[in-house]
């Protein structure tokens, strides 16, 4: 360690900085760079995934200083500001897909429809059959869309949106995790049907997937992103209420 840098001078620099919004912005981007750091050296293999990662790691710093999650997320809501930024942007690489996208709206609509309500349907189903609650079952159908839209949904139907926050990002890290061996399993190599699929499935941390594949893919899986959450918004409630109330 160098001069400047000694124990005393760290304890210091943390204690300045978990007085201020700074703690939650600089320990975010200090243990995401670790964790894509190790994304790289485990040869980008996804079961290393850097958003799980980071979790693990935010959330053991947290534990071992005894931070207050409201504390760190004073700083952290100024990347949670970026998403929307960040999701607008994602229309650049569609617009040049455009030509393709004309030509395969209505396989992508069909493909759009059946694995969102296939995805919903299974999940929900399984958790019945082990004996979920409904407010579990509420909060596991839109365990497929983007994380805001996924917590105004479960709240409508009833279950728990923090619940459903966990859901969904559990959801999209082993999404993001095992596709690429699935779709080679199934010999499905076309990157529009693999980005669209890893859109619809796996959301956000999906898309951010399948751009570091191709941006041909990543375009895809992001306009899967979105019209999934659109459909979803729309007819989860109207399709799900009917289902929890039946199985209740």
């Amino acid at each position: 360690m160098s001069p400047g840098l000694d124990t005393a001078t760290l304890v210091d620099i943390w204690v300045y900085l978990s007085t201020t919004p700074l703690l939650g912005l600089t320990v975010t981007l200090l243990v995401y760079t670790l964790a894509y750091r190790l994304y790289q050296w485990a040869g980008f293999n996804p079961l290393a995934n850097p958003v799980a990662l980071s979790i693990v790691m935010l959330g053991a710093l947290l534990w071992l200083t005894a931070t207050p999650y409201p504390t760190y997320f004073a700083g952290a809501q100024f990347v949670h500001f970026l998403l929307g930024p960040a999701t607008v942007a994602l229309a650049v690489p569609l617009y040049e897909q455009w030509p393709r996208l004309r030509r395969l709206w209505w396989p992508l609509s069909a493909a759009l429809v059946v694995g969102t309500v296939a995805g919903t349907a299974s999940a929900v189903g399984l958790a019945r059959l082990l004996g979920a609650s409904p407010a579990t079952l509420a909060s596991l159908a839109p365990k497929s869309v983007t994380t805001p839209v996924a917590m105004g949904i479960a709240e409508q139907l009833g279950g728990l949106p923090s619940l459903t926050a966990v859901l969904v990002v559990s959801t999209g890290i082993v999404g993001a995790a095992t596709a690429r061996f699935l779709f080679d399993a199934l010999r499905i190599h076309d990157p529009v049907v693999r980005g669209f699929a890893l859109g619809t499935a796996a959301h956000g941390i999906g898309t951010a997937r399948a751009f570091q594949v191709s941006e041909e893919m990543g375009a895809f899986a992001g306009l899967a992103m979105g019209l999934s959450a659109l459909f979803s918004a729309i007819a989860l409630p109207w399709l799900v209420a009917p289902l929890l109330r039946w199985l209740g």
